[in-house]
């Protein structure tokens, strides 16, 4: 059975965009490619089992076993070496990546702490929208008994096009809850 936000995307989505943007050729509409999902974890150069616990977390969320990053460089400030694991990523694609996009609108961001909507302007001005959680626990997968300790997230969204108008246009029609003007003015 597909993702419901995938037969979203063909039945309502797609014809609101051709309507909107005066386009017949449906390819080329934008569309969503791939989702990323990364936690940096510094904390893993003193202590393994955070970044342990960090993997798994980001396992358990998106379904997907995460790659471990190496840092690049040796930094003295920070204690760190090069070839040091200091992170976690997962790339997204396919249905895990609507499912994982509806699960992110309708369960983890509701469940954000005083949460007032994402900002509109967070792209890049290549039509790829990101966005971080200051915490991991806001997925109902994960039990809070097993993570006790808070760990943030990078949740960044690469779009088709260029032009971050087409690219919000399409993350609104997906039911991203995007602050309003009158909202954002007043803080």
């Amino acid at each position: 059975m597909p993702p419901r936000l995938k037969e979203r995307y063909h039945k309502e989505v797609l014809p609101k965009l051709a309507e909107s943007l005066g386009r017949t050729n449906r390819f080329s509409l934008p569309r969503l490619e791939k989702i990323v999902v990364s936690m940096g974890v510094g904390s893993a150069i003193t202590d393994k089992k955070h970044l342990e616990d960090a993997v798994s977390a980001l396992a358990e969320i998106t379904g997907q076993k995460p790659m471990v990053c190496k840092a690049r460089k040796s930094v003295a400030a920070f204690k760190l070496r090069q070839g040091n694991a200091v992170g976690c990523k997962v790339t997204l694609r396919g249905d895990r990546m609507f499912e994982f996009l509806d699960r992110l609108i309708s369960l983890a961001l509701p469940r954000v702490r005083d949460f007032r909507g994402l900002k509109s302007n967070a792209f890049d001005k290549h039509g790829n929208y990101s966005l971080g959680l200051n915490e991991q626990l806001v997925f109902p997968e994960l039990n809070p008994d097993k993570y006790s300790r808070v760990q943030g997230m990078n949740i960044a969204l690469c779009c088709s096009t260029d032009s971050d108008d087409e690219a919000r246009e399409l993350l609104r029609g997906f039911g991203m809850p995007f602050r309003t003007e009158e909202s954002s003015a007043n803080p």
